[in-house]
């Protein structure tokens, strides 16, 4: 036979036909019908992803018996809920595969983990006693990819704003990946099961529809959302400035960038507050960050008001958000509902191969340039910045940004794009930000991974910029020039004290390194007063009034 797999979902969805005739089901029936249709050894997506989780859905399969389920492969792109770790501890999983831990894992010396901020030795016990195995740590890209591949999915559960009665799903702003997680496995004949915040006979628009979806559930209440690319501008310091002044003065304006994401921080939401201010007296509108893939930074706000961005492709919406991007159509991809549309798959795309910049923070950087977020006992996943990180050898078009970066006069001679790290050169607490070599490299023998977790790998970075100045790696001539030029950006560490005053000013008469002073900028200047907004509620008056923070963020 050649439908062995369409049989099975028959199967599975007939062993639920006690609990519903239809698709849908009473949220107190959740439990059972996971029972029915859910098999060891089951390969499972639970959305979460970097916003919306499905949450009650993730509590219902924590509460399944482990005697009928068990050694379920779990497939979370974004791990933040307690409950999803319930389900190792308890026994219904046995692996995770996963992009991005929302808080993280952290690693104590002695082996010993906490998850989402909770202290405990629950992680440490798990890995020890193989009752968790991290299949794999992704990047975005990496995790849909294999989901058509060699990761097929058997059940898919997510979450949604509304469901119409013929099963047509709207996700609203915050779609992320959602469609492309119910393809996968819809079409492998896999079963599909659906939160959702209400059940109505008409939804905004269809942003999946309801052939591809099984079971659908209106949650008890609304599905979990958290701010998480909201940054405050009362946090911003003067270091921040300072370092972007010169990321817009010594890489913005010298390379043209118009095309860039940026990561979430400080550091980037100093930039972003800066356009309307530095930007524009470099005369800089128009002829940098024009077009952006990025989700809807409140940070944004002050240069799309004053005219700087021209379009802005989202991975995800973010909360407060939602009104803004509703009546600045010209920026933001919205459908005729008015509401965002966001595709973190796309955006991926987008910012894999549609940009000219990458520009992201990062926890530690070794000698050659390497970066991870894995440090000081932690463990966290990728998520996007790999993909946007890394200067794609399949682009074939050009740009005067990509072209700005050939070094040589060979005749097939490529541009590439530009990757920056930006971080303070002392992290909170006095540690340094680039060392000799990573700690992820001890940390992945501890949580015995397979291969060290290399956020960025150094041969992809252009440039590093701390408060202390600008290493143009991309210029570095070999080795030696490469390590030398993060020593002259390391501070007062080990690693800045390891390199001389003469080397240094051999790399700045190369322009290899560049310090505020050899860009005419003068670290006095850079203060507060030169944001574009210095709070949350300045952000709001720059809206008028159609952006609302979120309560952590309001005084």
């Amino acid at each position: 036979m050649w439908n062995n797999a369409m049989q099975n979902k028959y199967n599975r969805i007939a062993s639920a036909d006690h609990l519903t005739k239809s698709m849908f089901i009473e949220p107190e029936q959740i439990g059972a019908l996971l029972e029915a249709v859910i098999r060891p050894y089951d390969r499972v997506i639970l959305e979460g992803n970097n916003q919306k989780q499905a949450d009650f859905l993730a509590r219902s399969l924590a509460a399944v018996n482990a005697d009928k389920i068990h050694h379920l492969n779990m497939i979370i792109p974004s791990a933040s809920k307690k409950e999803h770790l319930d389900l190792f501890s308890l026994k219904i999983a046995s692996t995770l595969d996963f992009s991005y831990a929302g808080q993280s894992l952290k690693i104590a010396s002695t082996l010993d983990f906490s998850y989402a901020g909770q202290s405990s030795l629950r992680i440490a016990q798990m890995i020890d006693n193989g009752t968790l195995k991290i299949g794999s740590i992704h990047t975005y890209l990496e995790l849909y990819s294999r989901l058509f591949v060699d990761l097929i999915p058997n059940v898919c559960l997510i979450a949604a704003e509304k469901a119409d009665r013929h099963g047509n799903l709207f996700t609203g702003p915050n779609t992320e990946e959602t469609p492309t997680l119910v393809e996968a496995t819809a079409f492998r004949h896999g079963i599909v099961i659906a939160q959702v915040n209400e059940i109505a006979d008409e939804i905004d628009r269809v942003d999946i529809p309801g052939g591809w979806i099984d079971f659908i559930v209106q949650s008890p209440s609304p599905y979990t959302i958290e701010p998480i690319f909201t940054r405050d501008p009362a946090k911003i310091t003067d270091s921040h400035i300072l370092s972007a002044m010169m990321c817009i003065k010594g890489i913005y304006r010298k390379h043209q960038v118009k095309t860039l994401n940026h990561g979430i921080g400080l550091n980037t939401a100093a930039i972003e507050l800066l356009l309307p201010t530095y930007g524009e007296k470099l005369a800089l509108k128009g002829k940098i960050c024009t077009n952006w893939v990025i989700n809807p930074h409140p940070t944004l706000i002050p240069a799309i008001e004053t005219g700087w961005v021209k379009s802005i492709c989202s991975f995800g919406g973010e909360l407060g958000m939602e009104e803004y991007t509703r009546a600045r159509s010209d920026v933001f991809a919205t459908g005729r509902d008015g509401s965002l549309r966001s595709n973190r798959v796309l955006a991926q795309m987008a910012g894999l191969y549609g940009i000219d910049m990458f520009i992201g923070s990062t926890l530690q950087i070794d000698s050659l340039g390497n970066s991870s977020t894995v440090t000081n006992n932690r463990l966290s996943g990728f998520g996007g910045a790999p993909n946007m990180g890394h200067n794609p050898g399949g682009r074939r078009h050009s740009s005067e940004t990509w072209q700005s970066l050939i070094t040589s006069n060979q005749p097939l001679a490529r541009g590439r794009k530009l990757v920056v790290q930006v971080a303070s050169s002392l992290k909170n607490g006095g540690e340094p930000l680039i060392v000799e070599s990573l700690d992820a490299i001890e940390i992945t023998r501890k949580a015995k991974l397979a291969e060290v977790p290399v956020m960025v790998y150094g041969d992809d970075v252009t440039h590093v910029v701390t408060d202390q100045g600008i290493a143009n790696l991309y210029l570095a001539e070999n080795i030696d020039e490469r390590r030398n030029a993060l020593a002259a950006i390391a501070g007062n560490t080990k690693m800045g004290n390891s390199i001389s005053s003469e080397d240094v000013s051999k790399l700045r008469s190369k322009g290899i390194v560049a310090f505020p002073l050899d860009l005419e900028i003068n670290p006095e200047e850079a203060n507060r007063s030169m944001l574009s907004a210095q709070s949350i509620n300045q952000l709001v008056e720059w809206s008028g009034g159609l952006y609302h923070p979120p309560k952590s963020f309001q005084p």
